[in-house]
């Protein structure tokens, strides 16, 4: 099964999109205001296949700048910044609305330039007015050519010079999405959903805590014996791990945004917490708000969500029992979808805490989009509000797409970006030691006297490393080293993460879920995952406690915070030779060769840990683990 990581969409830059390319500082030219990012960087000259027809239909977004962004952004800082005399006194969702959000004038105005243009509106709301129409239509009200353009094989339309708005809309337009129509779906790792996906068995032999179970007539390897991987950890492990003590997250609601929704999870989600130690759900404990109809429901693979759902709540629980879980399920994997699931949580105030496993490579981040997403970042973080996003699951993504980078949206500075380690829970449930994850995978080999390949290549480790976009922001100065900060060769960039929790597959979290069996029904079944999937909504749960120590109080955009504990026993200084340099560890790990049963046979491989492609958990802050990972003090030091 692997990795439970779920990759969606752009987001990123750590600053509102809304200046001009040449003209001045405010962005005019002509009497047009520029919206920037809205050409994409796939739009070359090369790439150039002419003029799209007049007639092509252009379904576009137009997000609404507010009344005053800069405000907005200045006050997300100062709330969420412990040195600020303003920190932690936030506005209810009215009163952001009243002091940021976008007119009635704005809206009006904005509505009548894009039907004059000859564009339909199609929905308003206090963020966005959606449009459609043909290309002359969209070329005339924001001033570009649209011209077709390959990618990756297929042939999209796109703006072939950055679209502007007129001056008299210039205070109320943040940007415009849809120009282009390259599809841009979370990847995850009718209107009616499908069945869940297949049953994913674990093979075993399994140990019940790290180093349990291990087999002396297998080979050794860094001159010991590898122990094999842990069925999966359960919540009394995680919480003991990470030092939840007597908290439980009580009065604290988390909220998880995924697209999708499972149609069994509350039952698997009570099963699960029955079989494993959990307390069951309190009546309305678990709820969920989902959208009306879902689109794209082949194209994103809506199926392969509902482990992602299931993984995040099950998890959320089994580190804060006591946390209220609110699941908002987005119509598609669609940035537009995704947004709209977030914006429910903001306008709504439904949760303190939001949890989010997907995400995607920054190359594929539009600035357009960014803009929409960071607006909303810094709406919820005046609310109270704390955006904690997965990493990734391929490392430096070398291997994956031939080009070192970090992923979206962690990378924006307005979320907190968790990472990933490899956990080691002993005997009693006592913490030993975590490594930054990264694996190495070599196989037995056919006589069982060696291990092929050894150490094997990378099979995977969480993402990290620095953004060539976002700009550091004030949280990481003075922590963060220039070593990694100005790695792309300008000024201190934005680095990934900020923090982390257990993420590897081979040390990873049991989880329960109805499957399809293979007689074609359907059934509940147990197996380990793994992934920053994991490490997301187990900082999610983590921060739920923490919040709870606090009396209740929000906690907000958590990262000047999380910052302010560096360097303290707060957080476990994690590297990738806990037992000291030289001592490299691994585990054994055995798979059904057909992921269900032992018909077609058992794979048998070590997995080499703290090996995350070009990336390194020493000591101090690195690009694997952040600052760390939550310590026996963590919890206990949000208290007044």
């Amino acid at each position: 099964m692997g990795l439970a990581w779920a990759a969606a969409l752009p987001l990123v830059a750590g600053a509102l999109a809304l200046g001009a390319p040449a003209a001045d500082a405010a962005g005019h030219d002509g009497g047009r205001h520029a919206l920037q990012g809205t050409k994409p960087r796939w739009a070359t000259d090369q790439a150039d296949q002419g003029a799209t027809a007049g007639a092509t239909a252009v379904n576009a977004r137009v997000y609404l700048a507010g009344r005053d962004a800069k405000g907005l952004a200045d006050y997300a800082k100062a709330v969420s910044d412990p040195h600020s005399a303003q920190y932690g006194k936030y506005l209810r969702p009215a009163q952001v609305q009243a002091r940021y959000g976008a007119t009635q004038d704005q809206i009006a105005r904005v509505t009548a330039w894009l039907k004059k243009s000859g564009l339909t509106v199609t929905g308003t709301t206090d963020r966005y007015v959606t449009v459609t129409g043909d290309a002359a239509a969209a070329e005339r009200a924001f001033a570009t050519d649209l011209h077709n353009y390959r990618k990756s094989g297929h042939t999209y339309h796109a703006p072939s010079a950055t679209a502007s708005a007129p001056s008299t809309v210039s205070d109320a337009v943040l940007t415009v999405t849809g120009l282009d129509n390259a599809p841009r779906m979370a990847r995850h790792h009718s209107t009616e959903l499908p069945p869940p996906s297949a049953v994913f068995r674990n093979a075993g032999p399994f140990s019940t805590y790290y180093g349990s179970r291990t087999n002396q007539n297998l080979p050794s390897a860094y001159g010991s014996k590898a122990s094999y991987a842990i069925k999966g950890y359960t919540g009394k492990q995680l919480r003991a791990a990470y030092g939840a003590k007597k908290w439980t997250g009580k009065g604290v609601t988390v909220a998880i945004t995924d697209a999708y929704a499972s149609p069994t999870i509350a039952k698997d989600a009570d099963t699960y917490a029955g079989r494993n130690g959990d307390p069951r759900y309190r009546k309305g404990q678990l709820s969920q708000v989902l959208p009306k109809d879902y689109t794209h429901i082949k194209e994103c693979g809506a199926a392969g969500w509902y482990g992602e759902e299931t993984l995040d709540v099950e998890a959320v629980h089994a580190v804060a029992p006591g946390a209220d879980i609110v699941y908002v399920g987005a119509a598609s994997c669609q940035d537009d979808d995704l947004l709209d699931s977030l914006g429910r949580v903001v306008d709504g105030r439904l949760a303190d805490i939001v949890s989010n496993s997907w995400g995607d490579v920054e190359a594929n981040e539009t600035p357009d989009t960014a803009a929409a997403y960071d607006q909303l970042f810094q709406r919820g973080a005046v609310e109270g509000i704390g955006f904690y996003f997965s990493s990734g699951d391929n490392g430096d993504e070398v291997a994956n797409t031939g080009t070192k980078q970090v992923d979206t949206p962690a990378n924006s500075a307005w979320v907190t970006a968790v990472g990933g380690t490899s956990l080691a829970v002993g005997k009693g449930n006592s913490y030993q030691w975590e490594t930054g994850w990264g694996t190495q995978k070599a196989v037995l080999s056919k006589d069982g006297n060696d291990w092929t390949d050894f150490p094997g290549a990378f099979n995977g480790g969480a993402g990290g490393g620095t953004s060539k976009t976002v700009a550091q922001p004030f949280y990481q100065r003075g922590v963060v080293p220039d070593a990694l900060a100005k790695v792309t060769g300008g000024g201190a960039m934005r680095t990934v993460p900020d923090i982390a929790a257990v993420a590897d597959p081979n040390t990873g979290f049991l989880v329960g879920q109805t499957q399809t069996l293979p007689d074609g029904k359907l059934g509940y079944e147990e197996y380990r995952i793994g992934g920053t999937s994991l490490a997301a909504p187990v900082i999610a749960g983590v921060q739920a406690l923490a919040q709870q120590a606090r009396h209740g109080i929000a906690i907000g955009f958590a990262n000047p915070a999380i910052y302010q504990r560096y360097g303290t026993a707060a957080l476990h200084d994690v590297t990738d030779h806990p037992l000291g340099a030289g001592r490299d560890l691994a585990v054994v790990r055995v798979d059904f060769a057909n992921g269900i049963d032992a018909s077609k046979g058992t794979i048998t491989s070590l997995r080499s840990l703290g090996k995350d492609s070009s990336l390194h958990a020493t000591v101090g802050y690195d690009d694997v683990t952040g600052v760390g990972t939550p310590g026996a003090g963590y919890v206990s030091s949000y208290r007044p």
